[in-house]
């Protein structure tokens, strides 16, 4: 499957248009199940008629003038509902507005085929949602398996071919999981790095956005979008480029895939330390013993809904779980919040310029059945997956996961490179020249 980059370049030689590559996305999305909550057919008609006809005028808005794209139902797409994933908002007003960040890649000519389906209000790491489906992850050939979460349909979107590019939120793990997962790259921005207005909000502190892509090149690209830059990117040689690895007790596939990369990354001259990085691992152990500052936030924004009735319409492990956090101690989020601050400082000094590399997550994806019938596995599977992803999200640090490899069933593998918060453009520059020495 072609990157946007590519699509992007069939459309200049005239190879493809616009039109041709909605056409088709419209036609995959309507044949795989439980991927889209909805479609935004007319809309989507209109932007790639113009973005084709400016093709043929050699006049594009953008490199990715006319590529199609698709939006986790967080984001407010003027003309259509933001469910959230949730049953109780599926008769909300439809949005009269585009969220910033749609706006942003609309007058960048971009096409907006629909909105992602996810995990109910965007709380869980794997994706299952028994209102609107749940999105079988497509290298699940031997049993269905779990998309990740929360960004599911965003990732099965871009994995199953439909779009090249989707976007996603990330609160704990939502971007970064369902890439891994999904043998994909995804990219978890810095929270303030771009306008989170007309998203609907999860936990204000650690929300942040995102692409899901087949290449670190489209991330790249859709960032310079974001921000009103066109640039070409190369990518640099990794001689003495200096990352940290900090290996962790995860499958032997993950671990033999993540070893194996970095020796590639060594063969081209990288500086690799291989040792702890003692504030990952205090952040590992602060989530350990004091929580998760999400949860306080996350309860605070849905109080209102959980006491009232529509309460009932929520799935009940969201509903369990926003609840968890009704009688926690204001202590323990002064502990965390005040532990975040200092453990954010010593984190620069502790890598000291270089990446830190970790796998993304622990393990390939889970079968689904198993998950949707034992709630006590769901559980604890949900807290294995996201555990490596979330000292990430509380240091703000951002994030970019690569595809590693495959295990024997061929489940993909990821690694994920991080760096402390506002670093963004340093890191995504480190994927890009990473991605291409990697051999997957």
């Amino acid at each position: 499957m072609s990157d946007a980059t590519s699509m992007a370049e069939d459309f200049a030689s005239g190879r493809s248009d616009p039109v041709q590559a909605l056409e088709q996305a419209l036609e995959k999305a309507r044949q795989v199940p439980s991927v889209f909550i909805s479609l935004t057919p007319e809309r989507a008609r209109r932007e790639a008629e113009a973005a084709a006809a400016r093709w043929r005028a050699g006049q594009p808005l953008s490199v990715f003038d006319g590529v199609p794209l698709a939006w986790k139902d967080l984001f407010d797409v003027a003309g259509s509902v933001t469910t959230a994933g949730a049953a109780y908002r599926r008769n909300a007003p439809a949005a009269l507005l585009d969220a910033p960040t749609v706006g942003l890649l609309c007058r960048a000519g971009m096409v907006s085929v629909g909105k992602t389906n996810l995990s109910e209000l965007a709380y869980s790491g794997l994706g299952l949602n028994p209102h609107f489906g749940t999105p079988h992850n497509p290298h699940g050939t031997d049993q269905p398996r779990i998309p990740g979460g929360s960004s599911s349909g965003s990732a099965v979107a871009v994995a199953a071919g439909i779009v090249p590019i989707a976007m996603g939120t990330d609160t704990a793990g939502s971007i970064r999981i369902p890439s891994a997962f999904n043998g994909l790259v995804g990219y978890r921005s810095s929270s303030r790095r771009y306008s989170r207005d007309g998203v609907f909000p999860l936990a204000h502190t650690l929300d942040s956005l995102g692409p899901l892509t087949r290449s670190a090149r489209d991330a790249l690209a859709i960032d310079d979008l974001l921000h009103g830059r066109t640039q070409t990117h190369t990518a640099r040689s990794l001689k003495g480029q200096r990352f940290v690895l900090a290996q962790q007790d995860v499958e032997p596939a993950v671990r033999n895939n993540l070893l194996r990369a970095v020796e590639q990354l060594k063969a081209q001259g990288a500086l690799i330390e291989e040792r702890e990085c003692p504030t990952f691992q205090a952040t590992l152990d602060l989530i350990k013993h004091h929580g998760w500052l999400g949860s306080f936030e996350a309860f605070a924004l849905h109080q209102g809904l959980l006491d009232s009735r529509d309460a009932e319409q929520l799935d009940p492990r969201v509903r369990r779980r926003l609840e968890a956090a009704r009688s926690l101690p204001a202590s323990q989020l002064i502990h965390l919040t005040d532990a975040r601050r200092h453990l954010q400082q010593q984190l620069i000094d502790d890598l000291d310029g270089a990446i830190l590399i970790t796998p993304t997550v622990a393990h390939v994806a889970p079968a689904l059945a198993p998950l949707e019938a034992d709630d006590d596995l769901f559980v604890t599977t949900n807290l294995a997956t996201l555990r490596l992803t979330m000292p990430g999200s509380l240091l703000d640090m951002p994030g970019v996961t690569l595809p590693s490899g495959r295990d024997a069933q061929g489940l993909p593998t990821g690694l994920l490179l991080s760096a402390p918060a506002g670093e963004d453009a340093r890191l995504l520059r480190a994927a890009l020249s990473v991605e291409t020495v990697l051999n997957v």
